[in-house]
């Protein structure tokens, strides 16, 4: 029995060492979004690609880790700018909705709700630094009781995610299905 622990014990940790050498974080998010390393595309990428990507996020993470909908958005970043796309080629927002709306609130209202300080914060700050625009339906956040000042610095409480939606489609973005 002891053999078969210690077995199951070195393939976890060949695993994680497998793992650590096949993802890395950044270059643009630092410290979420990590992407597969050494990607060999059958058509690569050029360089001259511009991308205008919104995300849509409604489901709400969970009070100890990053909503996945957030890191999406963070690898989309990073895995472009490995691919050699320059940030400025890339414009993204994040419209959230429903009860994803309480992963965009400040630690003080956040924690009135969950007990915890919001695990999103550092992403989602790293984001709006790199210029995604992070948009809450107003609609979804009255219905749940949040207030415009419980919301983190940046983030914007668009009349509805139906109406921010219409407005990105209308400047040139594409929605993204993951």
């Amino acid at each position: 029995m002891l053999k078969v622990i210690i077995f199951g014990g070195l393939i976890t940790l060949s695993q994680l060492a497998w793992s650590a050498d096949k993802f890395s974080m950044g270059p643009i998010i630092k410290d979420f979004g990590p992407t597969i390393n050494d990607v060999v595309q059958t058509h690569p990428l050029t360089g001259d690609e511009r991308f205008k990507v919104v995300f849509d996020v409604f489901e709400a993470g969970t009070s100890d880790q990053p909503n996945r909908g957030f890191v999406s958005a963070a690898r989309f970043l990073n895995m472009h700018a490995k691919a050699g796309i320059p940030a400025d080629h890339i414009e993204l927002a994040i419209v959230v909705h429903g009860k994803a709306g309480q992963d965009l609130l400040s630690d003080e209202s956040y924690q009135q709700r969950e007990l915890v300080d919001n695990p999103n914060k550092a992403l989602l700050n790293a984001l709006m630094q790199a210029g995604v625009q992070v948009a809450v339906c107003a609609q979804s956040a009255g219905f749940l009781g949040m207030k415009n000042e419980e919301f983190l610095p940046g983030v914007e409480v668009a009349l509805s995610a139906m109406t921010k939606h219409a407005l990105l489609q209308q400047q040139g973005f594409t929605l993204n299905p993951f």
